[in-house]
């Protein structure tokens, strides 16, 4: 274990190092010196950067995040997607540009998927397929896909995990956790964007996503979802030659659903396509409660006879009844143009802080709401863009500092790149039209005699276990309050910053204490001829000399670099 241990904190260091480096490379020196994250750049390669400190100014910093995150590879490509669906933490400008990112990577040798594939299924290649392409049809970070046909005949594609890639992504999610508990504690300003909670979303994805079993499980459930439904195709997954690292399904034959030459090609009708599409996906969010979570055109495909077909089950959405209520009476209040309604929505969903004056929220939120909604006024709601409105209140409330939801904002993600996909398919396509049947059959389920027996069971059930558990506790608290065991826990926010800046400034002090003593030790040894000459000068007079020099020199360089002359 130990031999194992070692050899994951070399691996982790080295990659540490390089991580560093290219942070410093792209402008980001001070923030790698916030946290303190120098110390793993050799010292020559220290110097060399020096000049590097200084942003290129030809470029964002948004833009040189990307390049940096970009080169970086497969983990932080990863990351950068994420991140990219949480502009609510790292503002829009970001967002936007981490969007660019694309997840292409070059594919590794056919021999190796080959192997890959034999030892993860413990047969031979030839006891499986009949034929196998050994050119790659699609490649990203995680995985590439191959053609291959099975022994019956069937068509059908390979997916096969990246050799060694959950050893690389379980080392870097293990430098994000450093790195952001770096952040939480010198970074004050950091900790609202509660970068040790990405990290933690990001683990949960990424570890889904290399796990291909739970992909044809996902796979399996969309299928069951839309078994009634002929519009929709989900491609069979073989359980047979399914396992974490290699998944095999049926092939679909179509073409990405933004190649509009081609659908035009076939003779497929673009707005009854973007219809199916549309209402596939409000079904899944708004019924099912489970839904595909990346649906860029590269994962929906349009086939020869005008059904839609969804690929790559990696990253899947869950919406709870509760939220699917709470879309429901948003959506009904922008057709009813309530403000007050949208605005008890969100407190209902609690992403209002607690210490948040209720009041003056409303009073802000609602002055901002009328600005907002004051065009919507003149237009129908066949004018009114669905997710356009869903995307304009996520950021009214990302301006009020409220906490949306991940799920939520998966949502909107997803109603995001559905309505571009839309507006291409058709440009005249109804949002509120496609949305407002799944709505609606959500507020007549809160009707639903059996719902409303299961909630008011829940409640007797909650209120009988408080009734129980409420004179026990208060009984536990006196005995504490009498046996003067009773503790109170206060947190001062901001108070380690403070503490840090004290210690900073009180070592800085004692350096500049030493210097001076060295220099009037200098200049006493001098005037008083102590101890051995060289040219008539004290030999220790001029070692006190140099020592207080250097030490000085190095105390300037720290405190400019810090930036707080």
């Amino acid at each position: 274990m130990s031999f194992f241990q070692f050899r994951r904190s070399y691996r982790s260091a080295r990659r540490l190092r390089q991580i560093v480096s290219v942070f410093i490379k792209h402008g980001f020196g001070r923030v790698v010196e916030q946290l303190t994250l120098q110390k793993y750049i050799p010292f020559r390669k220290r110097i060399e950067s020096f000049g590097m400190w200084k942003p290129d100014r030809h470029l964002t910093d948004a833009e040189r995040l990307r390049m940096a995150f970009e080169e970086l590879g497969p983990s932080f490509i990863k990351l950068a997607q994420l991140l990219s669906s949480r502009p609510d933490l790292i503002t829009d400008t970001y967002a936007n540009e981490l969007r660019k990112l694309q997840d292409k990577v070059p594919p590794f040798a056919a021999e190796e998927a080959k192997r890959i594939i034999e030892d993860e299924i413990k047969m031979p290649l030839r006891d499986i397929f009949l034929e196998f392409d050994d050119l790659p049809i699609a490649a990203a970070s995680i995985a590439q896909v191959h053609r291959a046909v099975l022994l019956d005949g069937s068509e059908v594609v390979a997916k096969i995990q990246r050799p060694e890639i959950q050893q690389t992504i379980e080392t870097d999610v293990h430098l994000f956790r450093t790195i952001a508990k770096l952040m939480a504690r010198y970074i004050p300003e950091a900790r609202f964007f509660n970068p040790e909670g990405i990290v933690n979303e990001f683990a949960r994805t990424v570890r889904k996503e290399t796990d291909f079993i739970e992909e044809g499980r996902n796979a399996c459930r969309l299928r069951r979802n839309f078994t009634d439904n002929t519009n929709i195709h989900i491609p069979k997954i073989y359980a047979e030659f399914m396992t974490e690292k290699v998944i095999v399904m049926e092939y679909i034959n179509g073409v990405r659903i933004d190649d509009l030459d081609a659908i035009d090609a076939m003779g497929i009708d673009r707005r009854e396509l973007a219809q199916i599409g549309i209402s596939a996906y409000f079904k899944q969010i708004m019924e099912d409660g489970f839904f595909h979570a990346d649906p860029h055109p590269g994962n929906i495909f349009a086939m020869s006879d005008g059904t839609v077909a969804f690929l790559d089950f990696g990253q899947m959405g869950y919406v709870s009844e509760l939220l699917r209520e709470n879309i429901a009476n948003l959506l009904m209040a922008l057709v009813k143009k309530d403000f007050d309604g949208i605005i008890d929505e969100y407190i209902e969903m609690r992403i209002v802080p607690e210490d948040v004056d209720k009041d003056q929220f409303r009073r802000e939120f609602r002055t901002d709401l009328q600005e907002f909604m004051e065009p919507l006024y003149g237009l129908t709601l066949k004018e009114i863009n669905f997710a356009s409105y869903f995307n304009a209140l996520t950021e009214l409330a990302i301006r009020h500092h409220l906490k949306l939801p991940t799920d939520l904002l998966l949502v909107n993600k997803t109603m995001l790149v559905l309505e571009n996909i839309g507006s291409r398919l058709d440009p005249n396509f109804d949002f509120i039209s496609a949305a407002e049947p799944f709505a609606a059959k959500v507020m007549r389920g809160r009707l639903d005699p059996s719902r409303m027996y299961r909630k008011s069971k829940k409640t007797i059930t909650d209120l009988g276990e408080f009734a129980f558990l409420f004179p026990v506790q208060i009984r536990q608290l006196v005995h504490k309050m009498l046996r003067d065991k009773f503790h109170v826990r206060m947190h001062h926010e901001g108070l380690d910053h403070l503490i840090r800046d004290f210690d900073r400034s009180s070592n800085r002090i004692a350096f500049s204490l030493i210097v001076s003593a060295l220099l009037l030790s200098s200049a006493i040894m001098h005037a008083t001829d102590v101890g051995p000459k060289v040219y008539g000068l004290s030999i220790l007079g001029i070692s006190s000399f140099v020592i207080a020099f250097l030490m000085g020199i190095w105390l300037l360089i720290s405190i400019i670099r810090s930036g707080r002359l």
